[in-house]
């Protein structure tokens, strides 16, 4: 196999691209820099060529991984997406919010499938479609049920504080993880962006495990958590059951 010379444009471009895959928001030139050990104006162009070929874009206050890219390593809704969508255009019919399918990447939740509600909040994951799991109902739902996920991200270190009502560490995380799995319900009350509120369920494939969670997010002030929650319990019930039946 050719080896890529060390200090090459290209080892260098690979360096900048392991450095965006590595954050689910955008980095600035600046931070790419110190974590590539690159110089500036070398990441600047290199940047540039790799925003031209869709590898890298441009967002609002920096660079994240291009559409290009993305399309080629992004998660897909595990087992049939025939199956699942009509389970969630039920849901949205039923709610009138934005649906999300979401599973975990490394210690990120990864949208997989999306309903947009005519009245959503902007959320920091609406550009690169990834969140982090400790401040978000659907990533609750993933640490809840699994074991080595939750391991993980608890030896990762400091859990980053996105709000002002993200939960300030492990301990308290861990006690609404007990919560979730006693109710099969995790709540997100803006913890990853002020004003945005979201209402998760597990799916669980035919071996028991989860799979997914399945989400509602909409305007803290229009989220009426009683209703939403049984409407979204109910429809992660609904494909857990029918993915069962198709296994």
């Amino acid at each position: 196999m050719p080896r890529i010379a060390a200090g090459s444009s290209l080892d260098r471009a690979i360096d900048l691209l392991v450095g965006l895959s590595g954050y689910c928001r955008p980095l600035t030139l600046t931070q790419l820099c110190r974590d590539t050990g690159l110089p500036k104006s070398t990441a600047h162009r290199l940047l540039g060529v790799l925003c031209a070929r869709g590898l890298a874009k441009r967002a609002s206050t920096g660079y994240l991984l291009g559409d290009l890219l993305t399309a080629m390593t992004s998660e897909r809704i595990p087992g049939s997406r025939a199956l699942v969508l009509p389970f969630l255009l039920d849901l949205y019919e039923t709610t009138r919010q934005t649906v999300n399918v979401a599973v975990s990447s490394g210690l990120e939740v990864v949208y997989v499938e999306r309903l947009y509600g005519h009245n959503r909040v902007p959320s920091p994951s609406d550009d690169h479609d990834r969140a982090p799991l400790h401040c978000t109902a659907a990533g609750k739902v993933l640490l809840a049920y699994d074991d080595d996920l939750r391991k993980a991200l608890f030896e990762h270190g400091t859990l980053p504080r996105m709000t002002t009502r993200t939960l300030p560490g492990h301990g308290a995380l861990d006690r609404e993880l007990s919560l979730v799995r006693r109710h099969g319900l995790a709540y997100g009350q803006e913890e990853y962006a002020l004003g945005l509120t979201c209402v998760a369920a597990p799916v669980f494939g035919p071996g028991g495990g989860i799979t997914m969670a399945v989400a509602v997010a909409g305007p803290t002030a229009s989220m009426r958590l009683g209703r939403i929650g049984i409407a979204v319990r109910g429809a992660a019930q609904a494909i857990s059951t029918a993915m069962a039946a198709a296994a």
